[in-house]
């Protein structure tokens, strides 16, 4: 959310900001909402003042002037309930707009949609095989890592079961990134994934996206990404400045419905339901220079995994029509995955300035001022689908799999399934 001063001084910009985001929204349309509130507000504090005033003659004053006092009241009253029920579809609708108020996208964005990135740097050399490819499908079932048939029967479309080295190889990734960002100054949490309507509200997932999201019959909601839980960690509070910068490896179990993805990637690991992610969140003081410094540090700690995971890969910036309503800039990694002969993404970056942390009123004390703080988060590792790149790149001809040397001492084998004929 950005702050409603800014808006009204920065009218041109918000509305180019929308456009280079290919966002529609009427910048005009919630000033002139704002212009009514304004106006009411003023009305209603005036009507208040005004009755505070009468409240505090009434006790002093002669049995003539009460009579006066109390009908004056009345009238006052009666204008009060009316103002303040004008007030309340405005301020309805005022607070909607303002969640619809794109952030602003920083100027190194690049212009244009989806295919419109900036391939910034890669990483490693494709593996060259001298056999014929399999891909992640294939060569976890013969392998007996996964079970996707079962998966279905147990919970439907992409279900998934991973069993025996299928499920060692998870395990052993999420521990590898759990004690990689640990060393790396990162504390840890484990985060719900349940989490109410107001914590999605406040980091941006609603109301814009609630078609990609499960809802109980509670009306909460299961959340897509760590990031949800942690940001809402210091939600409603005033962090001291000394405990600047804050920065979490949050653990989570996902949830997505894949809305409007019904035709892709239907096989296999790299868009499922279910999932799991280690995600970096960071909270940091108001600096667009620290939040830059900050963005560049989280990508770089992803992108040492995937070195250390021997995975080739590279390095995009999004162009602004293909990031969220609330990024200010946005980083992918994607990993080559040999099967398709392209690369998918695996990671994403981004830093939003106060965007989420005025949605969730987190604040730190800065002298005697109380400031927002500016939000980061990156994903550290989500799984299944870093096991595509995984099993994909180090695939052997005798079928087996050979493991990442980072990953050995966590599954205390080098390679995975059996020589097959």
């Amino acid at each position: 959310m950005l702050d409603i001063k800014f808006i009204r001084d920065n009218k041109d910009l918000v509305d180019a900001g929308a456009k280079k985001k290919r966002i529609n929204f009427d910048v005009n349309k919630l000033i002139e909402v704002d212009d009514k509130r304004k106006e009411l507000l003023q009305k209603v504090e005036e009507l208040r003042a005004k009755q505070n005033e009468v409240s505090q003659k009434i006790p002093t004053a002669s049995d003539d002037e009460k009579a006066t006092f109390l009908e004056e009241m009345k009238n006052v009253k009666a204008d009060l309930l009316t103002f303040e029920e004008e007030l309340k579809p405005v301020m309805q609708e005022w607070q909607a707009l303002m969640l619809q108020v794109p952030n602003i996208p920083d100027m190194s964005v690049p212009e244009g949609g989806e295919e419109d990135f900036v391939e910034v740097r890669t990483y490693g050399e494709m593996p060259k095989f001298d056999f014929e490819i399999k891909d992640h499908v294939e060569l976890m079932t013969k392998a007996d890592m996964v079970d996707f048939e079962r998966g279905v029967k147990v919970a439907g479309f992409r279900g998934y079961i991973l069993k025996n080295d299928g499920a060692l190889l998870e395990r052993a990734v999420e521990n590898f990134v759990f004690d990689e960002m640990v060393k790396k100054g990162f504390n840890p949490l484990i985060v719900p994934s349940l989490v109410n309507k107001q914590t999605l509200l406040g980091t941006g997932y609603l109301p814009q996206g609630e078609d990609d999201l499960y809802k109980t019959q509670d009306s909460d909601y299961l959340s897509g990404t760590g990031e949800v839980g942690t940001m809402a960690f210091y939600s409603d509070e005033v962090i001291p400045k000394e405990k600047l910068p804050v920065k979490f490896i949050a653990y989570s179990p996902c949830f997505r419905r894949e809305a409007g993805s019904h035709s892709k990637d239907t096989k296999g690991l790299i868009r499922v339901h279910e999932f799991y992610k280690l995600e970096q969140v960071i909270l940091c003081e108001a600096s667009h220079e620290e939040t830059v410094q900050f963005h560049e540090e989280i990508l770089a700690n992803s992108e040492d995994l995937m070195q250390k995971l021997g995975l080739p890969h590279r390095v995009i910036l999004l162009a602004a029509g293909d990031i969220g309503l609330g990024q200010v800039k946005k980083y992918d990694i994607e990993a080559w995955v040999p099967s398709q002969n392209k690369y998918r993404e695996t990671h994403s970056a981004s830093y939003f300035h106060d965007f989420q942390t005025r949605r969730l009123n987190i604040k730190y004390q800065d002298g005697d001022k109380k400031r927002y703080a500016h939000s980061l988060n990156n994903t550290a590792v989500a799984l299944p689908r870093i096991l595509v790149p995984i099993v994909e790149n180090y695939q052997q001809a005798d079928g087996r799999i050979k493991v990442p040397e980072v990953l050995v001492k966590y599954i205390g084998k080098e390679y995975l399934g059996t020589i097959q004929e």
